[in-house]
């Protein structure tokens, strides 16, 4: 049977394999398909490093990436997602799918012959946990019973940080206003899923509190794509989450600073940490490379 990955819970049973996997794809890149693969890539938003990493990916395990546009399709334009997948996998041998909508994501794979990757949604950026545990693992050279302060949004990175940290057995600590915590239902799984790693979850209103002793701080943009409307609003009430030097001075003396990019500089983080020696967001953008190697490499073998 296929294999979709549409949420990191698709990775409940194997992600620290997945990990283990791409870190070795990063050092031995003499491992690739023997017969050619070939990826389609639907894009409804903008991409940096999705779009480059997983061209890159292909290229280096043997195969070949296709991009496409809705505006150069008729995704939702007089044809049915129903029936672009169904021609989608007759040409194709996997899928990716960045949406707007989770909901379309679940559709696509539905009627996919072929697997299904969801490259990033409104509810959730599963292959970026990937790389990005992945980069705690190089950092850290461990996952289970360290600490991850998670400030600002609950928006779909916080929701696939609370479920990777849970499978992993990571505790988090996820700072947000009221109103605009993760997920419920993302929620209700990881705190369901923690019982049974040792994870300890916990949601806070003060960003002191979710950073103390923390090994990993992590941050996200305050406006996502699609927001653009309630950017004034929303960089009001998340200016008290601004991961800077007075705050990270709460966390362990050794953590480490993420953040997805693209960042948005003097807003959710400051320069003087996201350039500073406790950085490592860019061994995190380098790291979706390898991480979608070997999602992708999981998948199809």
């Amino acid at each position: 049977m296929k294999r979709d990955i549409l949420s990191v819970m698709d990775m409940k049973d194997d992600l620290e394999d997945i990990i283990l996997l791409s870190i070795k794809l990063k050092r031995d890149r003499s491992i690739k398909f023997s017969e050619k693969k070939i990826l389609g890539m639907i894009f409804e938003k903008p991409s940096t490093r999705t779009r480059i990493s997983l061209e890159s990916a292909m290229v280096q395990l043997n195969g070949t990436a296709i991009y496409l546009s809705p505006k150069e399709m008729h995704l939702g334009d007089g044809e049915t997602i129903e029936d672009t997948a169904r021609v989608m996998s007759r040409f194709l041998d996997i899928i990716s799918y960045r949406a707007y909508s989770h909901d379309m994501v679940l559709e696509l794979a539905r009627y996919s012959r072929v697997p299904v990757l969801n490259a990033l949604d409104n509810l959730e950026h599963p292959m970026q946990i990937v790389a990005d545990f992945m980069t705690v693992y190089e950092k850290k050279s461990k996952l289970s019973g360290l600490k991850l302060a998670y400030i600002g949004d609950g928006n779909n990175m916080a929701n696939s940080l609370l479920l990777g940290a849970s499978i992993l057995g990571m505790d988090i600590s996820i700072a947000c206003p009221e109103n605009h915590e993760p997920d419920k239902e993302i929620i209700r799984s990881a705190r369901e899923m923690a019982l049974k790693t040792g994870s300890r979850i916990e949601i806070v209103r003060e960003p002191r509190t979710a950073i103390d002793s923390a090994d990993i701080v992590y941050t996200d943009v305050w406006v996502s794509m699609g927001e653009e409307s309630e950017r004034a609003e929303r960089e009001k009430l998340f200016r008290p989450y601004q991961v800077n030097s007075e705050l990270t001075d709460f966390a362990d003396k050794n953590f480490i600073f993420m953040h997805c990019l693209p960042a948005h500089r003097g807003l959710e983080v400051t320069d003087d940490v996201i350039d500073g020696i406790h950085s490592v967001v860019f061994d995190e953008a380098e790291n979706r490379l390898y991480s979608e190697k070997g999602i992708i490499y999981k998948v199809l073998s």
